[in-house]
């Protein structure tokens, strides 16, 4: 896959999907989950947003790191093939 360098303090994620079975064991199929997935992991990180101040803020997150996200926030891209996430690091909500 093409490197992607994101800008500023975007980030890109590839979703990761969620298990179709519920806490029962029911198969729950495809088309009857249509909410995005919010769960991804992050393959690359821009240098930070640029402060008042001149500085670059330092990201909270990194390559390698699981997140939860806002299903409204990203972008969807395809590059080389593959489905990628372009969100701005105000939408993660969290690190797992």
């Amino acid at each position: 896959m093409s490197k992607i360098i994101p800008t500023g303090d975007n980030v890109v994620v590839e979703s990761i999907k969620e298990d179709n079975t519920s806490a029962s064991g029911i198969i729950i199929p495809e088309t009857a989950s249509k909410e995005k997935p919010m769960k991804g992991k992050v393959l690359a990180v821009g240098p930070g947003k640029m402060g008042d101040d001149g500085k670059r803020r330092e990201m909270e997150v990194s390559e390698g790191d699981t997140v939860l996200f806002s299903k409204y926030g990203p972008t969807e891209v395809k590059v080389d093939g593959k489905e990628v996430l372009i969100l701005s690091a105000s939408d993660i909500y969290a690190k797992l």
